[in-house]
């Protein structure tokens, strides 16, 4: 027996290197198709309970990681090689983070410039308030969490479930993110059916959340941070907000930058009047700029971390005889 370490770790490589050179697919990108999928299921599935829910989540999750492990499939050396392309063609699908920093350097140059209108088309791009009620401070602090919350949801955590559970794993990851964006909001009408995508979301990111708070810790200093700062922010602040996964990224990320994160945040559907995270100044311009290098930091943190439970994680294979 011999014992093969390289084909996960080699896959996230690939997965990561490809999401830098190219971001996300501008067309047929393979979570929008699952998305458009998703929906035509919710127009026979849908039921205004909670029972409902369970049964539309857990049938499109179980169909997810089935694809995945047929994809992925198992054997020897040509296992581990179709392992490897089966994990880089997952991660890279499953990972936003290039995307994200991307739109985050994009907005803060509309505010910097001053181009209020641009940057408020541009928001829907980053999370899902109404930009239409937001002022430039509005606009800077919006993004700003959008960047510390997705730097977990769109890149940490991805990266973590490709390395503990390969093709599978992340592939059921993005799509429970995908079903929490699409019904796991508290509107009127996904309160009771959206709840199991909600939960599930929930699950899944508290591994990648944590780590992205121990990474926005260590990274603090790329910024002229406090690693001290964004600790004592997490522990005193987290539980404060009604994620159990944002809070943890939020509040470090307002620690390491020196910020002061939360207060009235207008959805669609709803305003929510969100805690006050960190204890510094209200963000500015060049705060979206640190937190965007900041995310830069942390995501490639986060691939060292997953490529090392990768290698160390390798199953065993029988070699040719």
């Amino acid at each position: 027996m011999v014992f093969s370490a390289g084909g996960r770790a080699v896959g996230i490589v690939a997965g990561v290197v490809a999401d830098l050179m190219f971001g996300d697919p501008r067309r047929a990108h393979p979570v929008a198709l699952f998305g458009t999928g998703a929906a035509a299921v919710e127009r026979h599935s849908y039921s205004d309970s909670r029972a409902a829910g369970v049964a539309h989540t857990t049938g499109l999750l179980v169909a997810v990681a089935a694809v995945g492990a047929l994809a992925e499939g198992v054997g020897g050396r040509r296992g581990a090689l179709r392992e490897a392309a089966t994990v880089a063609a997952a991660t890279f699908i499953a990972l936003g983070g290039t995307t994200l920093c991307r739109t985050g350097e994009q907005m803060a140059g509309l505010l910097e410039s001053g181009d209020i209108n641009g940057a408020r088309r541009l928001l829907p791009s980053l999370c899902g308030r109404d930009p239409a009620a937001l002022d430039a401070t509005g606009l800077t602090r919006a993004a700003l969490e959008s960047i510390a919350e997705n730097t977990s949801d769109a890149q940490v955590s991805p990266i973590v479930w490709a390395a503990v559970g390969g093709t599978p794993a992340v592939l059921v990851y993005r799509a429970a993110n995908t079903l929490d964006a699409m019904i796991g909001n508290r509107s009127p009408r996904y309160a009771r059916f959206g709840w199991a995508a909600a939960r599930f979301d929930d699950l899944a990111n508290l591994a990648g959340a944590r780590l992205t708070g121990v990474l926005v810790a260590l990274c603090a200093p790329v910024v002229g941070g406090s690693p001290v700062a964004a600790l004592r922010a997490w522990r005193r602040d987290a539980h404060k907000h009604p994620s159990p996964n944002a809070g943890v990224a939020e509040a470090s990320f307002a620690g390491a930058l020196g910020v002061r994160l939360g207060g009235p945040t207008q959805y669609a559907h709803e305003l929510e009047i969100r805690p006050m995270l960190g204890d510094g100044r209200v963000p500015e311009v060049a705060d979206l700029a640190r937190a965007v290098r900041l995310s830069r930091a942390v995501q490639l943190a986060a691939v060292v971390v997953a490529v090392s439970v990768a290698g160390r994680s390798g199953r065993r294979v029988s070699p040719r005889r």
